[in-house]
């Protein structure tokens, strides 16, 4: 049996940026862009190989206060309710320090560190493992060469602040471009495959 993929999916600015200086609410920069049409297709795109869902805390709160609602509205985009209804359903493994348990059915909880959780995870099951949005978890995976496959959404305005996803002191790593949209507004969609 062949090791599960693992994949990660970031929205950045052209500077890199995930959220601008004001914090993880500072969105400006990438919000906009997220129903176009190309983000869209995106998002439909991610999540059809997987079968588990990777989330920090922040992020998996923040999810549950909103994909539940998409699934369930008749009149959503079908490509967010598709995906809304895939992450309502699929396992779900949360990062966090702090929860006490989980917010989500079919979701547990683990306070390890993120790269030996999911070294484990490839060697069981099937599907391919996505990291949804959770730039630390991300970064946590790209520092251990994790990562089998990026899917960046990159905005084309410059944040002026904020974390980046690729800090320095990453392991170097080569990587071959698979898919590449780009919408009216400027904004790329591109996938990623890690080039062993």
């Amino acid at each position: 049996m062949s090791e599960r993929r693992v994949t990660a999916n970031l929205s950045l600015t052209l500077d890199g940026r995930y959220h601008g200086p004001g914090g993880p609410g500072d969105m400006g920069a990438i919000v906009s862009y997220a129903t176009t049409e190309v983000a869209r297709r995106h998002l439909a795109r991610i999540w059809e190989g997987a079968t588990t869902a990777v989330l920090g805390r922040r992020n998996a709160e923040g999810f549950l206060g909103f994909w539940p609602t998409v699934a369930a509205d008749e009149n959503a985009d079908p490509r967010d309710r598709g995906y809304a209804k895939w992450l309502v359903d699929a396992e779900k493994v949360v990062f966090s320090t702090t929860l006490a348990e989980a917010p989500w059915e079919r979701t547990r909880v683990v306070n390890a560190p993120a790269a030996e959780v999911v070294a484990d995870l490839k060697t069981t099951g099937s599907g391919d493992i996505l990291v949804n949005s959770s730039a630390s978890v991300i970064k946590a995976l790209l520092a251990a060469d994790l990562i089998d496959r990026l899917y960046l959404m990159v905005c084309p305005e410059i944040a002026g602040g904020g974390p980046r996803l690729f800090d320095d002191g990453l392991p170097a790593s080569k990587w071959r471009l698979a898919h590449h949209e780009t919408g009216e507004l400027g904004e790329t969609a591109a996938v990623y495959d890690r080039a062993h």
